[in-house]
């Protein structure tokens, strides 16, 4: 059901607040996401295959576990939006956002009249019709969140318009495609994405929109902080997860326990 959004008042109290991409997908790391202390996550279905009945699912772990759901679509497509919504999710993330057009249209899938046409539905957001209908779609276009991520040089340019647009509640960077756009892949901490992301962020600090840095390493959140950045994504579970299982390996002797060519061939 449809309740408070934790995330948008903790960021409305200037509270730190961190958040991870939830890629791989099942509901349990939702979970594990929640109980490791983080505030909210972000369900990835733009660069993970995953169907709806799984995002309905990782929603439900979030609920449960008392995290804030956002889905990261995959494109800007009316029907997504309307069926992660009435699935429950909290938010809304936009990849390659580079225009106010486009947010508008985000907007208008995303939000019930006055301020958008979404399908009206009385599903789970609202137990199913049991809530008044008409309460509920004030409540959702209170608590929906609205989140682009600026991903590309042209979206850069056009900041100023793209959070002009009112419903915007929070900006995430997106460095790693940023870099590509300038020209120099995986390059992030290129003087040009790092005057790309400044920009952005004193764009949106001048508009009182949250920023939401992704710190690489943990001098980029010390700069952060120090610009009063509240919010913070640390990656995605999957490269965390990878990097554990690395660095746990790497505490044993493995490479005596793995046989020779030699070996090899007494147990053929």
């Amino acid at each position: 059901m449809l309740t408070s959004n934790r995330l948008r008042q903790q960021l409305a109290q200037q509270q730190t607040v961190f958040g991870l991409i939830a890629s791989v997908p099942v509901p349990i790391m939702v979970e594990m996401i929640a109980y490791a202390g983080f505030d909210f996550v972000i369900i990835d279905m733009e660069h993970v295959m995953i169907n709806p009945e799984t995002v309905e699912h990782m929603i439900r772990a979030a609920e449960q576990s008392g995290i804030t759901p956002l889905v990261r679509i995959p494109e800007i497509n009316a029907k997504v939006i309307l069926r992660v919504l009435d699935s429950g999710a909290m938010g809304i993330v936009i990849p390659q956002v580079e225009t106010k057009e486009q947010i508008e249209a985000v907007i208008q899938a995303a939000k019930y009249f006055p301020i958008g046409q979404r399908s009206m539905n009385s599903g789970r957001p609202s137990v199913f019709g049991r809530d008044n209908l008409v309460d509920y779609m004030d409540r959702a276009n209170q608590e929906i969140m609205i989140v682009p991520m600026i991903e590309t040089v042209k979206g850069v340019e056009h900041i100023h318009k793209i959070l002009s647009v009112k419903g915007v509640d929070m900006v995430l960077e997106g460095a790693a495609d940023l870099s590509q756009s300038y020209g120099v892949p995986w390059q992030t901490e290129h003087p040009h994405v790092r005057q790309a992301l400044d920009h952005i962020q004193q764009v949106a600090a001048d508009q009182q929109i949250p920023y939401c840095a992704i710190p690489r390493q943990p001098d980029q959140y010390d700069y952060w902080q120090g610009k009063g950045v509240q919010a913070y994504v640390l990656g995605d579970e999957r490269g965390i997860a990878f990097r554990a299982l690395q660095s746990k390996l790497a505490q044993f002797p493995v490479a005596s326990a793995i046989p020779s060519k030699e070996q090899s061939h007494n147990y053929k």
